[in-house]
């Protein structure tokens, strides 16, 4: 910031704050208190310095947020791994979809030839998402660097749809795919009837489905399930 003057200094602090979410110019404009002209000549003259960039948010396709030059935007900015240039890519997730829903089927049919024991069958056919998300990337099928959140998010679309069971179990710290002493085992199945509309929402499958309403503890307006449902 050497050669800037206090104003260009205000509105680079204020951009800094803002950190990976990045700030829109209006917001620059009441926290700096500048005239809208002002701050977008100091914008572009920052840009043109590489100090900050501009990122189009998928939250609003016409708008602009600015940040950091080397900063990485958040994934509530750019969509994360689901969105490229701002366009959903439904074609890749639904690929995403099949190939691990295909996995866990082929982990299954395999612990059914085994012939073991109903119990150890079962067992066998568990994975965790840790293996799902491996076997994903060694496909090379996504373009992107996909997290373990990513997998799990389609995972959980393979739940709502019937296609697959979801048990947690207690697991020691430090244990590959493990969170807050937490596993999450995943195994395909096979829907007896396709789900109706109403089973693919969390609601449909949701264990205090009659003790939900507005106002009350359990809720849709603090459903956390119904939350990321929404979000994907």
């Amino acid at each position: 910031m050497k050669g800037s003057d206090n104003q260009e200094k205000l509105v680079y602090q204020v951009i800094e704050d803002a950190g990976n979410k990045g700030i829109w110019s209006r917001d620059i404009r009441f926290k700096s208190n500048l005239p809208l002209t002002e701050v977008n000549k100091i914008l572009k003259n920052l840009e043109s310095k590489k100090l900050i960039k501009a990122v189009k948010s998928v939250a609003a396709s016409k708008k602009k947020v600015y940040m950091l030059y080397n900063i990485q935007p958040d994934r509530s900015v750019t969509g994360g791994a689901w969105y490229s240039d701002q366009d959903f890519e439904s074609e890749f997730v639904e690929v995403l979809n099949q190939q691990c829903f295909k996995f866990l089927q082929s982990k299954a049919e395999a612990a059914k030839d085994s012939k073991q024991s109903p119990m150890i069958q079962r067992n066998s056919s568990l994975a965790t998402s840790h293996e799902v998300w491996k076997y994903i990337c060694e496909l090379g099928i996504s373009k992107v660097d996909l997290s373990m959140d990513d997998i799990e998010t389609i995972l959980n679309t393979l739940i709502y749809d019937g296609k697959v069971e979801l048990t947690v179990i207690a697991a020691k710290e430090g244990t590959v795919g493990s969170v807050d002493g937490q596993m999450k085992l995943y195994r395909g199945v096979n829907a007896v009837l396709l789900p109706t509309g109403m089973v693919r929402t969390p609601c449909g499958l949701c264990p205090v489905f009659d003790d939900c309403q507005e106002g009350g503890e359990i809720s849709p307006s603090n459903c956390i399930y119904m939350t990321e449902w929404l979000d994907f």
